[in-house]
């Protein structure tokens, strides 16, 4: 079997699981073009605004982090790289997870791992693709042996995630798992209690669900995601009428 079509059946599959019906092809309507602006605490602009924020906002605040950030311990325990984030820097929807892991400290990419492509897929099973959204993570750096980030570590990084959330000002946001929900939603309730709602979230809506190397442990759980990633994809379609 080609390895186009071993990707085909691997995504059908996967749509399968998740009991999605009649998918789609992604979208191919063209990301909307990036507008200058520094990360900011002021109220949401019309996209159309000139003080609309974009690709050169998250450029400052990449470079406020810098290669070798060295705010927190993590930069001494073995990481290679900053992952700063990855696509569309205008998205309506941006995904935010947990930290890098070994895949994402080699590439400086965040989610390109196991959990990475079954992120990617669960993306295209809303008929968007990778470069339509935007990924980031709320730490920048790999924990040693993919532990989970600690207190001082998240206190440190985090501000440079809310930044780059007031610059892309998305519609929507899924938090991944329980440190990105419990961080952008200030609990301590575990991903169980948290997922299944929709929050407000500085001008955006935000909708918990699984991360996905949970759900590559416990398949059992994708049809619950699937949930989550249909409300995500009705609310951006509420928001385009």
């Amino acid at each position: 079997m080609s390895d186009t079509r071993q990707q085909l059946v691997e995504h059908l599959r996967f749509f399968a699981d998740l009991g999605v019906t009649g998918v789609d092809r992604p979208s191919s309507r063209p990301a909307p073009p990036s507008s200058p602006l520094a990360a900011s605490s002021a109220p949401r602009a019309p996209r159309s605004s000139p003080l609309a924020a974009g690709a050169e906002a998250l450029a400052l605040i990449k470079a406020d982090i810098g290669p070798d950030c060295s705010r927190c311990k993590l930069h001494g325990l073995g990481r290679r790289q900053v992952v700063f984030g990855v696509g569309n820097p205008e998205a309506d929807l941006m995904f935010v997870g947990e930290a890098p892991g070994a895949d994402e400290d080699i590439q400086g990419i965040p989610f390109v791992g196991r959990a990475g492509q079954l992120l990617t897929k669960m993306i295209e099973a809303i008929n968007l693709t990778r470069d339509q959204v935007y990924i980031a993570n709320v730490i920048k750096c790999r924990p040693p042996g993919n532990r989970n980030p600690e207190p001082d570590e998240i206190e440190q990084c985090e501000p440079f995630l809310f930044q780059q959330i007031a610059a892309i000002r998305p519609k929507v946001i899924v938090a991944l798992g329980s440190f990105a929900a419990k961080t952008l939603l200030r609990s301590n309730d575990p991903i169980s209690r948290l997922r299944g709602r929709i929050y407000d979230f500085q001008g955006a809506r935000l909708i918990p669900t699984f991360h996905p190397s949970f759900l590559l442990r416990s398949p059992e759980r994708k049809r619950d995601a699937w949930e989550d990633l249909k409300k995500a994809r009705a609310l951006l379609r509420a928001a385009d009428d």
